[in-house]
């Protein structure tokens, strides 16, 4: 009997021998699997993620970005301040001359008569190759408050006595009726334009420097890259904006977007706004804020001025057929104008030229962004 039990032992371990050597049997399988609930999960690093390589800064020979718009302009230009020329917008001032080459450009309200008429700012860097830019008019506080946070020269004829105090401020520098006349059959008041050799006599004969002085305050936007273009779609709070309707009844200004150049193509009077003194083109802008803006009537006789120093006013920022609601702060005549999204982040603009429109309050709710 015991040498049974020995044999027994003996094939029933030669058996589990065997059948280690071949297919392991349930039992077996069983037991590692309950094992492996016991044994610490293996930890796998994760691949590591792709990093987009930085998009170098393109260059271009004997060129930089201009501070105003971003775009390429050449070196001559570097650290030269612009001006801000007054600009008539009566349909007898029609057409304008030149204003295709400013970077920037105001519309706002002018006086509270004749329907609200407007009148025009422009923002230009490189005034040096103007060769017709006009009709000039008189200036308003608002302009003698907006320009110095350009550095800007204002070009002008005269003003209201209410224009008086805020050129005595160190900062405004302006030339007033000091510019060319144009014999073109229209009344006096219709005939003054910047020609060759105007802004180099006056800038000669008043000392003023032609590059940024003491007063400058830097950069006014902060542009997105062309290769990484601001993108309002992505906001949470952006609408189409393919066409826009300014209250600004006596010349009724609309600006409609151009999606084959991606900018809006400005309009008054009825007609495209076309400049002849550079082959026709239609006024055309990148960019689009407009302001909700305050303002005071002085007189009787339509004189007025806006509170462009004020904090957190409504206004919209546009491009790319795309607007998003913003707010808007400037805390002094010399300081930025600032925008910001609904997060309280200063925006970030594109790459070109920029229409500013400054609205006035009574009538913002009649401004149409479609």
């Amino acid at each position: 009997m015991k040498k049974r039990m020995q044999k027994l032992c003996l094939l029933l371990a030669l058996g589990l021998v065997l059948a280690g050597c071949g297919k392991k049997d349930d039992t077996v399988e069983a037991v590692q699997q309950e094992e492996s609930f016991d044994t610490e999960e293996e930890v796998v690093d994760p691949e590591p993620e792709e990093v987009a390589e930085p998009v170098e800064e393109e260059t271009r020979e004997g060129m930089f970005r201009s501070e105003i718009t971003n775009e390429w302009v050449d070196e001559s230009l570097w650290g030269q301040r612009p001006i801000a020329v007054m600009v008539d917008n009566e349909k007898t001032a029609l057409p304008h001359f030149g204003l295709t080459q400013a970077d920037v450009v105001y519309e706002m309200m002018n006086s509270t008569a004749n329907d609200r008429i407007t009148r025009f700012m422009c923002i230009v860097k490189d005034w040096n190759s103007l060769t017709q830019f006009g009709s000039i008019r008189s200036v308003r506080p608002t302009n003698l408050q907006i320009a110095p946070e350009w550095n800007a020269v204002v070009c002008h004829d005269g003003g209201p006595y209410y224009i008086d105090a805020y050129l005595k401020n160190p900062y405004v520098e302006h030339f007033s009726g000091t510019f060319s006349r144009v014999n073109n059959g229209k009344p006096r008041e219709f005939t003054e334009y910047i020609l060759p050799g105007d802004l180099d006599k006056n800038f000669s004969s008043s000392g003023f420097s032609t590059t940024y002085n003491e007063y400058y305050q830097g950069p006014h936007f902060t542009f997105a890259t062309e290769a990484n273009p601001v993108d309002l779609s992505e906001a949470s709070d952006a609408m189409d904006c393919t066409y826009i309707d300014l209250p600004f009844k006596h010349n009724g200004s609309e600006l409609k977007y151009d999606e084959a150049s991606g900018t809006y193509l400005y309009s008054e009077y009825g007609s495209a706004h076309l400049d002849p003194e550079n082959g026709n083109k239609q006024l055309a802008f990148k960019n689009v804020l407009l302001q909700d803006m305050r303002f005071q009537q002085y007189d009787d006789h339509g004189y007025m001025g806006f509170y462009c120093i004020d904090s957190g006013r409504s206004g919209y920022y546009i491009t790319n057929g795309k607007a998003i609601p913003v707010t808007w702060s400037k805390e002094s005549d010399l300081s930025i104008t600032k925008f910001f999204d609904k997060d309280g982040n200063e925006i970030t603009v594109n790459t070109g030229k920029t229409y500013i429109g400054i609205v006035p309050s009574d009538n913002w709710g009649e401004l149409v962004i479609q």
